[in-house]
């Protein structure tokens, strides 16, 4: 080979260098050279490192397979008694699960550094990205390089319009075709597909966003649960929450100030076929005010359909029932009266409580005493030995009642459920056989306490209850849009092409007109060929191909063709 050839193939290779240089806003790599020693060289490549693609990738890797000990290992911030329950179990491994703090996976430090430093890496990607894509918007696309034949799509003929007349043909139909062209010396140089790099920097800015949102949700954020029961209402107070947790940067100041009353439940059921008994509507009917002095208003949340109120959302997530419980001494005087919520133990709605009577009871001999009532309660009693419920809604509501006296501990100083009973210290009532006493009741009846101790009284009015949680997550809303963002933002690079097209027209040796039509995409595609074929099409139809030096019937002239060119297989 000659050593013109040689430069000849050199300035070829230059040339379509620079035709397809800036196809994408993804920096120049550069040969990674060792820093010298020094901070500042050594800061330097850390950054370089650090701001790179695969870089990012890799944290945003790690990032998800540090939230899998999230979801599978209990978290004190999300249930404190499944923590205690699981040391208590693996003993070996909760020493080790502490070292790790992987019984706080999202506030660990070793998963607060992966989060920053992807953080990081994300804007140390984008900004020289943003900036790259702000330039070639400004810009221009490049001139046509000299040898047209070597880029992968290419397609020539000759005709007899003047050059000027198919320049101009040309640049017509490329921004009509939504190209950026502009003339340059003896081409047309255009443009398409910027929409794709827009979509790749959305994409990363939407994922700075999501981890704004999702850092922000976790320090700021509130989760409580209320059980309200019908008649009685809710304040936002921390204090009235059955249960709260909060982020680390939360404050009482920050709740949301409201209240509701819940005035009505309802719920419908199947009530046959093999379906039978499964819910079909929740329903808790509220009447809320906004702030201090606000009107009140009426609504009705349902299942999946919560009440928001500024950031705060209230969601009804569980219901049960609560019959009215009515205790007498044996002087006939009324020492508890109140509706008792009872947690439901299955489907069908069997629940069981207690009712505990801690102040004003004594005894037939005058003395004081607590009193201790187990209750378990089927909505529908089916009859027979049954046990259970046989539906969930109340057509044949029946209580048990189980009573007991003494000492509840309920001023030990240790806390307790108000759901279940401390019998250390409590004594049974026995009836006239010896037995323990204990009684099936229906609603307006009454059971008699031995030896004129009193009674309990089933009153007929059984009332629901309705659970519900209060979440308060400021940066969901952001989350949202930054997912919805990412998802177009990544369709888009995904989908649409980056590509560019020249044509050339020139007066050939014999006075013909010869134009030249090339396309250049970022990637290897057949949407280049195929656009570029459609563009020569309209465009020989405006300048019809001439004859060639050896044909003399102009209509022998063949159509344009598009073809892979040398200069691509060779590639």
């Amino acid at each position: 080979m000659s050593k013109t050839e040689t430069d000849n193939g050199e300035q070829d290779q230059q040339d379509l260098g620079a035709a397809g240089s800036q196809l994408s806003t993804a920096p120049v790599e550069e040969t990674v050279i060792a820093p010298g020693l020094g901070v500042v060289g050594w800061a330097r490549w850390f950054w370089r490192q650090l701001t790179s693609m695969r870089v990012a990738l890799l944290l945003l890797l790690l990032l998800s397979l540090g939230a899998i000990p999230g979801s599978l290992i209990p978290q004190s911030g999300a249930d404190i008694s499944k923590v205690a329950d699981f040391r208590k179990s693996h003993t070996t491994l909760a020493p080790i699960y502490d070292k790790l703090g992987l019984f706080h996976v999202y506030s660990s430090v070793w998963f607060s550094a992966i989060y920053i430093l992807l953080f990081v890496s994300l804007i140390g990607c984008i900004i020289p990205r943003a900036w790259q894509f702000v330039g070639q918007l400004r810009g221009r696309p490049p001139g046509a390089p000299k040898r047209l034949d070597r880029l992968p799509a290419y397609t020539t003929w000759r005709t007899a319009a003047d050059p000027e007349e198919v320049r101009e043909a040309a640049l017509k139909l490329l921004k009509k075709r939504h190209f950026r062209a502009h003339p340059v010396g003896t081409a047309v140089a255009a443009e398409k597909g910027y929409v794709r790099e827009f979509g790749n920097l959305v994409f990363h800015i939407a994922l700075i966003v999501l981890l704004v949102a999702f850092a922000s949700g976790q320090m700021y954020k509130s989760d409580g649960t209320k059980l309200v029961v019908e008649g009685d209402g809710f304040a936002n107070s921390i204090l009235q929450y059955d249960d709260f947790k909060s982020g680390s940067m939360f404050s009482t100041d920050d709740l949301v100030p409201f209240s509701f009353d819940l005035k009505n439940f309802s719920a419908s059921y199947q009530t046959s076929g093999p379906s039978k008994g499964t819910a079909v509507s929740f329903k808790a009917d509220i009447d809320y005010s906004e702030g201090a002095y606000g009107k009140p208003k009426r609504t009705t949340i349902k299942v999946n359909e919560p009440l928001r109120i500024d950031d705060a959302k209230v969601y009804l997530v569980s219901h049960g029932y609560a019959p009215v419980i009515t205790v007498r001494d044996g002087k006939g005087d009324v020492v508890y009266h109140d509706a008792v919520p009872l947690l439901p133990l299955d489907a069908n709605v069997t629940s069981q409580g207690v009712v505990k009577v801690m102040d004003g009871y004594k005894n037939a001999k005058n003395v004081s005493e607590q009193l201790g009532i187990s209750l378990f309660f089927l909505p529908t009693y089916g009859g027979g030995t049954s046990v259970l419920s046989s539906f969930p809604a109340l057509n044949n509501p029946v209580l048990n009642l189980t009573p007991y006296h003494g000492d509840l501990g309920v001023n030990s100083g240790i806390p307790q459920s108000v759901y279940q009973l401390n019998k250390s210290h409590m004594k049974e009532f026995k009836d006239s056989k010896g037995a323990q006493l204990r009684d099936n009741l229906k609603p307006g009846q009454t059971m008699q306490l031995p030896n004129g101790a009193g009674s309990v009284t089933f009153e007929k009015d059984v009332k629901e209850w309705a659970g519900f949680e209060i979440v308060q997550e400021p940066g969901s809303g952001w989350a949202l849009a930054g997912a919805i963002a990412a998802i177009f933002g990544l369709a888009a690079s995904l989908f649409i092409q980056r590509r560019r097209v020249w044509v050339r027209a020139v007066q050939g040796p014999d006075g013909v007109t010869v134009v030249e039509m090339a396309g250049l995409g970022r990637s290897e595609s057949a949407k280049v060929p195929e656009e570029l074929g459609d563009l020569a099409g309209i465009l020989y139809d405006q300048a019809p191909g001439a004859p060639d030096p050896d044909t003399e019937d102009p209509a022998e002239s063949p159509d344009p063709e598009v073809v892979p060119s040398e200069g691509a297989e060779k590639r």
